[in-house]
């Protein structure tokens, strides 16, 4: 309960001329971890995740002038930072003449014995061949272990499309893996 109340008091601080610079200094470092391991997810790269952290920390400063608390303040910063994320990542796509998507990057042979760590290699692989939609949907549920309500209210997405995403999800990564 003290961490909402935090939260609220934060919030109320950012609506107040006087003490928004305070505040939303406190807001960085409140939120950088979680909203950093959210976008590097997205992007698999840390320059890339710092980078599209501090555009998220800048167009939330740019734009806390319309910060009036309808939503929470971690779903406000979630949205600016899940949107830069997926822009980056279309203009990336664009940019590669090659997709992740063809038989010649999803057909990476699985060696005969590896370890936790070659697994967790593999199953970035894995979740880097998802649409964006989806491998946010993905990494939000599994990695985050978000519940289905909280990234409804971040997305804006219905419960049932969200479970029907991950669902498609983890079925692709599984048929990566080759069912195994």
């Amino acid at each position: 309960m003290a961490d909402d109340n935090e939260i609220r008091e934060l919030e109320q601080r950012l609506r107040d001329p006087a003490t928004v610079r305070q505040a939303f200094t406190d807001a960085i470092q409140r939120f950088s971890e979680p909203l950093y391991w959210q976008i590097r997810r997205m992007v698999g790269n840390h320059d890339d995740a710092d980078d599209l952290l501090q555009n998220t920390f800048m167009k939330a400063w740019s734009a806390i002038e319309n910060f009036r608390g309808q939503a929470s303040l971690s779903t406000w910063l979630h949205k600016i930072a899940i949107n830069e994320s997926l822009s980056f990542l279309e203009r990336r796509r664009r940019t590669y003449t090659e997709s992740i998507d063809t038989p010649e990057a999803a057909s990476v042979a699985a060696p005969s014995h590896f370890d936790g760590e070659e697994l967790a290699g593999r199953l970035r692989m894995a979740v880097d061949t998802l649409p964006p939609k989806q491998k946010l949907v993905f990494n939000m549920k599994y990695f985050d272990d978000m519940k289905y309500e909280r990234i409804s209210e971040i997305l804006g997405t219905s419960v049932g499309a969200l479970k029907a995403s991950y669902h498609s999800a983890t079925k692709k990564i599984e048929n990566f893996f080759g069912g195994e």
